[in-house]
């Protein structure tokens, strides 16, 4: 006589859902990395041994290595600097620029630029990154 009952269930857990769940979240991370930082312009700056703060909030002047001009992460033609420059000029007349010019180029370069600015009788400060960096 056998009074103990018999054990022969299984227990299982369904994982059909698991990689639906799994490739949404994939889906999910790969697009908000790509919207963390969407327009970053890469430079390399030339380096100082003294920093200073501006208070204002200034307007960015991008030049990267291979001579193209950015007004606020906005691609501009070096022929038509000038005119967005006055525009904003026109919006702020204590306007503050903040050159960011790859260290790669020449200083000829820097000098077109700064022949601009000296035209709209612009405030020009040039962006380094400190040693310790």
């Amino acid at each position: 006589m056998n009074l103990r009952k018999s054990r022969n269930q299984t227990v299982e857990v369904y994982t059909g859902s698991l990689n639906d769940i799994m490739f949404f979240l994939l889906l999910f991370f790969l697009i908000i990395s790509t919207m963390v930082n969407p327009s970053v312009i890469k430079l390399m700056l030339p380096t100082s041994s003294s920093s200073q703060t501006i208070n204002k909030k200034p307007i960015n002047l991008l030049v990267s290595a291979d001579k193209k001009y950015y007004i606020e992460n906005r691609e501009v033609p070096f022929q038509t600097l000038e005119n967005e420059l006055a525009a904003q000029v026109a919006k702020s007349p204590d306007l503050t620029v903040l050159l960011r010019v790859d260290n790669g180029l020449t200083v000829q370069d820097l000098v077109d630029i700064l022949t601009v600015g000296n035209k709209l009788k612009l405030k020009m400060v040039l962006a380094t990154k400190s040693a310790q960096q």
